[in-house]
């Protein structure tokens, strides 16, 4: 079947896969929650859809901007590419897939693939390690992590609550280790080993902060991945770009869940070929090799300490990506930007990632109301 001629891309934050559509050369139809002006530079056409992180999308709002950029009823089908907001939301997942083609895990896969009582099952008879389980509240809250059921990006987990009501969460042992991801290509029988990539969240909580690769794990861990992504993609039927979490200790590793759609990794896989690739593989095409980044990559996800607004001629470093709109308001706590890096070593590239971030803090303004990278004239203004 021949490939759509045109792409719409739907998650979160789409700049990752805006991006990546534009290096593989395929059109781009972007909604997503910010429109930010990289996203908007990477896309034919982008609308912004009515949500927010902690609830995601506004389910009509997003069926009609979906509509809007790529109708149901084109008889040039579009193809359908999601990332992250849609993993507890399979049913608005499959609305969206109508009149579409879908390059992406099926809404079954993905309710199965995040059901923790199916998911963990699957890994216990598969003989797979992961943390202790439970799906009522353990009497003794110490040590315990409570996690919302079909959560993404880490604001969906806390410390678990002594006496906490169970509601959509279920709660998972706290396992000391170094936090990583598996990201592979799946064709729905086979998988392919991309990359591992050290991840970490911000600072007092678990929110996502940031990726890099490749992470420093053992001979033994590295052999062994390579047959548990075999064994999930079978079982589960996964397709196209996903992620796997893993807590490493040594030589040995906990599970703690897949992530069935295409997310952060893109930023720091692709040499330009990753979209093309997640499109082949959804159509049950693995290449034969793959070959990770050259040099050492990473990327971090910068949150506002304090309501921002983003002046009307903000000036962005390159190595910057995810630029909110000039006049954008940033809340507390809500990202500002994501910061890239690449160098010749993973100390290298730690070390330019930390001082990029330093440097994009050092400019924040010093109150609400103040323009942040601004202009001589706008500082002056400001002042």
């Amino acid at each position: 079947m021949a490939e759509p001629d045109r792409y719409l891309l739907v998650a979160l934050s789409a700049r990752a896969l805006a991006v990546a559509a534009r290096r593989a050369g395929r059109r781009a139809l972007v909604a997503d929650l910010f429109g930010d002006t990289d996203t908007r530079a990477s896309a034919e056409a982008s609308l912004v859809v009515a949500g927010d992180f902690d609830t995601g999308f506004d389910a009509g709002a997003l069926l009609a901007a979906a509509e809007r950029l790529a109708p149901a009823s084109s008889p040039r089908r579009a193809g359908l590419v999601y990332g992250s907001g849609l993993e507890s939301r399979t049913d608005l997942m499959a609305q969206l897939a109508v009149g579409r083609r879908l390059f992406g895990n099926a809404p079954e896969v993905v309710a199965r693939t995040k059901n923790p009582r199916a998911f963990f099952a699957l890994l216990e008879r598969l003989g797979l390690p992961y943390p202790e389980i439970s799906y009522v509240p353990p009497p003794d809250a110490a040590g315990w992590l409570m996690k919302r059921i079909g959560g993404s990006g880490g604001g969906h987990v806390a410390p678990a609550r002594t006496g906490a009501t169970t509601g959509d969460c279920y709660f998972q042992r706290r396992i000391v280790g170094l936090p990583v991801g598996v990201s592979f290509l799946a064709n729905g029988r086979n998988a392919l080993l991309l990359g591992v990539s050290e991840q970490w969240s911000t600072p007092n909580s678990f929110c996502f902060g940031g990726l890099l690769q490749p992470a420093a794990i053992s001979g033994r861990v590295a052999a062994a991945l390579p047959a548990v992504l075999e064994a999930l993609t079978r079982e589960l039927g996964l397709v196209g770009l996903n992620s796997l979490d893993l807590i490493i200790d040594g030589d040995g590793f906990h599970i703690l869940e897949v992530n069935p759609r295409p997310g952060a990794n893109l930023d720091i896989f692709d040499r330009g070929d990753l979209f093309g690739l997640h499109v082949a593989a959804c159509d049950g095409r693995l290449p034969t090799r793959w070959a990770p980044p050259a040099q050492a990559t990473a990327m971090a996800v910068l949150y506002a300490e304090r309501p921002l607004r983003v002046p009307r001629r903000a000036s962005w470093p390159d190595w910057v990506a995810d630029r909110p709109a000039p006049g954008a308001r940033i809340e507390g706590g809500a990202p500002i930007c994501t910061v890239l890096a690449a160098a010749p070593s993973r100390a290298a590239v730690r070390a330019a990632i930390a001082a990029r971030t330093a440097q994009v803090f050092s400019r924040l303004p010093a109150d609400e109301e103040s323009a942040m990278f601004a202009t001589a004239e706008e500082t002056s203004h400001h002042a």
